[in-house]
């Protein structure tokens, strides 16, 4: 575990808060950082993970959730958060399954140019993205109605929307409280 501010270890742990880290555990059967470092606020932590699961991990989204890895992956690049994009980006690369796509995908991102492997609707994606992420108050009606223009309907719209401002609120957590992987097992596809 590793923050600049007290993580309560399972041993330390209330049941209030035990119950809440039941909630919280991975496919691994470990709680991660970005949500153990709530664990002196037991409230924030139940909100965080429900928040989560809700943007990222819901069977209703009907983007692809490789696509849904990458724009998280372009958030954490745009908010320069180390912890959000190890464990994203990991999650790309696997869902994408092309060693040769992802490497071109993640120099395109990290070159601030999803042009360059992007077109279309994913493009319009990854543009907005970048302008929620870096431009939230210059964000304009014409923002959406582009990516309309390119076939998204609108849950698919606020589905990206939803995992932008995911990113943008946890990136800031993770920075703020220099919350690092240490401890953690990285990427949800990891192997144990």
């Amino acid at each position: 575990m590793s923050a600049w501010i007290k993580m309560i270890s399972d041993e330390d742990a209330s049941e209030e808060l035990l119950d809440v880290l039941k909630l919280s555990r991975t496919p691994h059967g470990t709680v991660d950082n970005v949500m153990r470092v709530h664990s002196l606020r037991p409230s924030t932590l139940r909100g965080h993970v429900v928040l989560y699961r809700a943007a990222l991990h819901d069977e209703a989204n009907t983007l692809p959730t490789w696509l849904q890895e990458t724009i998280s992956s372009y958030v954490s690049i745009l908010n320069n958060c180390a912890y959000s994009l190890a464990n994203h980006w990991a999650n790309a690369r696997h869902l994408i399954g092309d060693e040769e796509r992802a490497d071109k995908i993640e120099k395109a991102l990290n070159d601030r140019k999803p042009q360059d492997a992007f077109d279309g609707a994913e493009l319009g994606l990854l543009q907005y993205t970048e302008k929620l992420t870096l431009s939230p108050g210059t964000m304009v009606e014409a923002d959406v109605e582009q990516l309309k223009a390119t076939g998204l309907d609108d849950g698919q719209i606020l589905e990206a929307n939803q995992i932008i401002c995911y990113f943008n609120y946890v990136n800031r957590s993770l920075n703020g409280l220099g919350v690092s992987t240490d401890g953690d097992i990285v990427g949800y596809y990891a192997k144990t």
